[in-house]
């Protein structure tokens, strides 16, 4: 028991570092975003928003977040047929939760709330959002590898537009990577944990021999299903999810009277996305707003403006799902604070 404590309070006392320091990230990042912004032009690009964009790009968000619950109940075949009634408010309630904890905890507390809801092992639906963030990854890689390969920067950028083409191969190499990954996994996951435990043979046999192990029992519960039609659903739900995200911002562009080519609003969902895995605040403040800015600024456009823009993009993607979120923990009876205290000591393995 005092064991257990004592990894309890060293996790503890990681959360609060690692907050901490993305605090001061966020701090520092927003006092060089508002630093010299003229705030009256911030102002006035606010009253001439057209409020029907905005109102579109939330239904376009709520859309991606079902569309989400939808490739996780195909995800959770192996595991059990699981029902939507479930699925989407354990979505909604995890991003909610990434939205206000640090360290993106929300990827535990959804496991959590499904698991409990569905009575099924917490650590095998952990696994299967790992491989959900996979399907992720390689779906921003493959946006990555459009976007760089096709978008034309304004006249004077062409050394910034030929180092984007070299991106696009490292992005192509990085894609073919872990598209050829997740067909090892599907196909023999002995081969992974060979290649792994030759990738851990430099180490101290103490350390490999605890390693190893506890990633072979995590990588055999990552599974998918190998019906044609499965895999399918799985390859449709996540390219409309991301042409989905694409389309918010594009709508919230047009709430400001803004029309870009659809390859630059590509690069400006590309930069969100990095900011959110950069260390921030819950809900990435400070980081999401400098990269949607300066993401903006490359296509000319002024900073008060762009500013404007971010603020309300972060504003449409992060608050809706806390709202609904908070609704389905009342509605639930789930206490948010409960589901974080069975989360954090025990990692992956959650049950």
């Amino acid at each position: 028991m005092n064991k257990a404590k004592g990894m309890r309070g060293i996790k503890s006392a990681g959360c609060k570092k690692q907050l901490w320091i993305g605090i001061g990230i966020s701090i520092f990042l927003l006092y060089i975003l508002f630093r010299k912004v003229n705030i009256r032009q911030l102002l006035a690009a606010f009253t001439e928003m057209d409020y029907r964009y905005l109102l579109a790009a939330m239904t376009v968000t709520f859309a991606g977040y079902y569309l989400r619950a939808v490739r996780w109940k195909y995800l959770l075949i192996p595991i059990k047929k699981t029902a939507m009634r479930n699925l989407f408010p354990a979505t909604i309630i995890g991003y909610m939760a990434n939205n206000i904890l640090p360290a993106r905890l929300g990827e535990f507390v959804r496991a959590f709330v499904l698991g409990d809801k569905e009575q099924i092992d917490k650590s095998a639906v952990f696994a299967t959002l790992v491989l959900d963030r996979l399907l992720d990854g390689l779906s921003v890689l493959v946006l990555l590898v459009i976007t760089l390969f096709t978008i034309k920067l304004p006249t004077g950028m062409e050394g910034v537009q030929k180092s984007l083409e070299y991106g696009g191969y490292v992005s192509l190499v990085a894609c073919l990577f872990l598209a050829t990954f997740l067909a090892v996994i599907k196909i023999n996951m002995s081969w992974v944990l060979l290649f792994i435990g030759r990738l851990l043979k430099p180490l101290p046999q103490r350390f490999a021999g605890k390693v190893l192990p506890l990633l072979g029992s995590f990588i055999e519960g990552i599974r998918f299903s190998s019906r044609p039609l499965h895999i399918m659903a799985l390859f449709v739900t996540s390219t409309v999810t991301w042409a989905m995200a694409v389309w918010t911002v594009d709508l919230t562009l047009h709430a400001f009277g803004i029309a870009l080519p659809i390859t630059a609003v590509m690069f400006v969902l590309i930069f969100l996305v990095i900011a959110v895995v950069v260390p921030a605040s819950p809900g990435s403040v400070g980081t999401y707003h400098f990269a949607c800015v300066y993401a903006l600024m490359v296509f000319n456009l002024p900073k008060e403006k762009a500013l404007s823009v971010a603020l309300v993009v972060h504003a449409i993607n992060f608050f809706p799902v806390i709202f609904l979120g908070l609704y389905y923990l009342v509605r639930d009876r789930i206490s948010l604070l409960d589901v974080k205290a069975e989360s954090i000591p025990q990692g992956p393995h959650i049950d």
